[in-house]
């Protein structure tokens, strides 16, 4: 629309004439809209607010009284504030190059001064403790002709001919010498050791290679020999098999024999032992019956004669009486007891003389029955019925 004006996003618009602007400023600024501008009765000028750069190139002594040549570039702007518009606007607005030619020079100047109060080791290690320094500085007087610095960086420093900076570095670049000697060596070696590493896994490949190789043609030799042995073997265990079968079969025969010589020989042997014995206890018993039987027959003959020969011993013994001094007292019945007691007496004499062979009858001689001698078995002391005297004389109460 005609005397409609709108400023570019990085510009800010100045409307001069009619009324004064901010703070008494003479014109208007407007950013960021459009604005309705009598043609004629007033004026529009542009101010650009993008970003600007100025470079620095400044020979500097420093505190150690070394001339150094220091490069810096500055990037600044106008300030986006009214007040910062209304600054750069009154000093920039007729020729906008200036700024960058006076923001150099201000910084050229604040770069000496500072500069001049440091070391080069100082300058040289702490490059960002410089351009922090340099632009606390000039803030003041930057605000002041309305820019704002952004950035400051040292691009390079360098001191000539004099070489103080080449032997300040000199030890670091021994000390990385070294380092990179080392480890150039280091990797020299870990390559040398890589390469024996490798060969010794080579080696180690083909020594397993030359095993497994020989274990394969070991293993085919030896399943040829097996092969080749095959027949023999087999021929071997079948004539040891029939040798065993023969073996069985002999020791069979000879158990078989053996049964058979038990059963021919040792049976009947043991048979006619048995028999012997059996012949010989039947003989014993029958032997022992025999005089069992002819001891007993003795008793009996002994018996039968001494019942015989009972008369004669009584008469005896009273022919013995016959001579003697008796005097009875009682007449006939005294007669008849002692008479009783010759008979009781020779029946006493019978029993133990019974009692006598019974208990001795093996040491009788076998030639004949026992003898009796009459003398002797009236020469005793009698059975208690009364002392006998020499003269043969009984008392008789």
């Amino acid at each position: 629309m005609f005397g409609y004006r709108v400023p570019a996003p990085d510009e800010a618009m100045l409307i001069s004439g009619g009324r004064r602007g901010l703070g008494g400023a003479p014109f208007r600024v407007v950013t960021g809209h459009g604005k309705f501008v009598l043609p004629i009765f007033r004026k529009t000028r542009f101010l650009t607010l993008s970003m600007c750069e100025a470079e620095v190139t400044e020979t500097c002594v420093t505190k150690q009284g070394i001339a150094l040549h220091v490069r810096a570039v500055i990037a600044f702007k106008v300030g986006n504030d009214t007040e910062s518009i209304v600054n750069a606007g009154q000093r920039f607005l007729s020729d906008q190059d200036q700024m960058s030619v006076l923001t150099g020079r201000i910084f050229a100047g604040h770069l000496r001064s500072i500069i001049g109060s440091m070391t080069v080791e100082e300058i040289v290690t702490e490059r960002q403790k410089l351009a922090a320094e340099v632009l606390e500085t000039s803030k003041t007087e930057m605000a002041k002709i309305g820019l704002i610095v952004d950035s400051l960086q040292i691009q390079s420093i360098d001191d000539g001919d004099v070489g103080y900076i080449d032997a300040m570095s000199a030890p670091h670049k021994a000390a990385i010498q070294r380092a990179a000697q080392v480890a150039q060596a280091q990797a020299t070696q870990a390559s040398v050791e890589a390469e024996q590493v490798a060969a010794r896994n080579q080696a180690e490949y083909a020594r397993q290679t030359a095993v497994v190789k020989a274990e394969y043609s070991a293993e085919v030799d030896r399943a040829q020999a097996q092969a080749a042995q095959a027949g023999p073997l087999a021929q071997a265990h079948a004539q040891q098999e029939v040798l065993l079968a023969q073996t069985e079969l002999a020791q069979r025969a000879a158990e078989l024999r053996q049964q058979q010589l038990v059963a021919e020989i040792v049976k009947p042997a043991q048979a006619e032992a048995e028999r012997i014995k059996v012949l010989a206890i039947a003989e014993a018993e029958r032997m022992k019956i025999q005089a069992e039987a002819a001891a007993s027959y003795d008793r009996v003959a002994l018996d039968r004669m001494l019942i015989d020969q009972l008369p004669l011993i009584v008469k005896e013994a009273a022919g013995g009486l016959a001579g003697a001094n008796v005097n009875v007292l009682n007449g006939a019945d005294g007669l008849g007891e002692i008479a009783a007691g010759l008979v009781g007496q020779g029946l006493t004499i019978l029993d133990s003389v019974r009692q006598n062979l019974g208990g001795g009858s093996g040491d009788r001689d076998s030639k004949g029955p026992a003898q009796l001698s009459l003398p002797g078995l009236l020469s005793g002391s009698g059975s208690g019925d009364g002392p006998s005297k020499r003269d043969g004389s009984v008392d008789i109460d």
